[in-house]
């Protein structure tokens, strides 16, 4: 049986219906389970049932400070050694992203991976277009953005998550492999120009005020969004590499596109 983590999120469920849309049969797991999912909450190791599992797709269990995110990716890793799980395919952050604010828990997962006995793919994907998109704040006249003229080599979300499906479909010749999944560069300049708008550029001091003054958002979250736009600014996020084509066997998705398709969703009328 194939297991997906993480289903009732977008990459876990574009993964699982992926998987399904090739033939393959295939299981979603998630801590709020929707019909026909498996329950399963890292934060509870006791509870977490793995047996019966060939491959387990690990989605990545962000969204929390580094030690909440590394104590659960430990549980289910304990987890798949006791229960002899055939092959784990875990999806990380590309290797130009270790100056983002989210990288430690990305690397130290990959460390537990590498030291245990349980096969491993480690799949390291590059941001989505669809976060670049949602990223860019709208203003009456056109878009604003600290990512001044830095480019993204941004990924559309349902290529990664192929990609995933790709892989554990047929774990067994990707085994001990680490793939470096990015797409073509982007910038904000080049989404505002869909839009025939004008790009400004706010200063990073700027941006991490609005992001503390903005509803919802955790208090490990603004420095995460802040770390994105810096290393975007910098040109540390624009780097190409053949790995995720050769994976699809395929062009990629167009990640512009994508990235004006999320910022049109919040867009002024005047210019939709």
């Amino acid at each position: 049986m194939i297991l997906v983590t993480g289903a009732n999120g977008n990459l876990g469920q574009a993964t699982l219906a992926a998987l399904r849309a090739r033939g393959v049969i295939a299981t979603g797991g998630s801590r709020t389970p929707s019909a026909g999912m498996l329950r399963l909450d890292f934060d509870e190791p006791p509870g977490i049932d793995l047996a019966g599992v060939s491959t387990l797709v690990l989605i990545s269990a962000g969204y929390a400070e580094d030690d909440r995110v590394i104590e659960r990716h430990a549980a289910v890793l304990d987890a798949a050694a006791r229960d002899k799980v055939g092959h784990v395919v875990y999806t990380s952050l590309t290797g130009a992203g270790d100056h983002l604010g989210f990288a430690l828990a990305h690397r130290a997962t990959e460390r537990l991976l590498r030291a245990g006995d349980v096969p491993w793919t480690i799949l390291r994907n590059g941001l989505y277009a669809e976060l670049f998109g949602g990223l860019l704040m709208w203003a009456q006249d056109g878009v604003e953005s600290a990512f001044g003229d830095g480019a993204l080599a941004a990924v559309a979300r349902e290529d990664l998550a192929e990609a995933a499906a790709v892989i554990a479909a047929d774990p067994a010749r990707h085994s001990g492999r680490t793939y470096d999944l990015v797409g073509t560069p982007i910038t904000a300049a080049d989404v505002a120009d869909r839009f025939a708008v004008p790009h400004r550029t706010i200063g990073l001091g700027e941006y991490r005020r609005r992001l503390h003054e903005m509803p919802g958002l955790l208090p490990f979250q603004p420095p995460m969004l802040a770390s994105i736009a810096t290393c975007i600014r910098h040109g540390f996020l624009d780097g190409t590499g053949p790995d995720l084509a050769d994976i699809l066997g395929r062009p990629l998705r167009d990640p512009l596109a994508v990235a004006v398709a999320t910022a049109a969703a919040t867009a002024p009328e005047a210019v939709r």
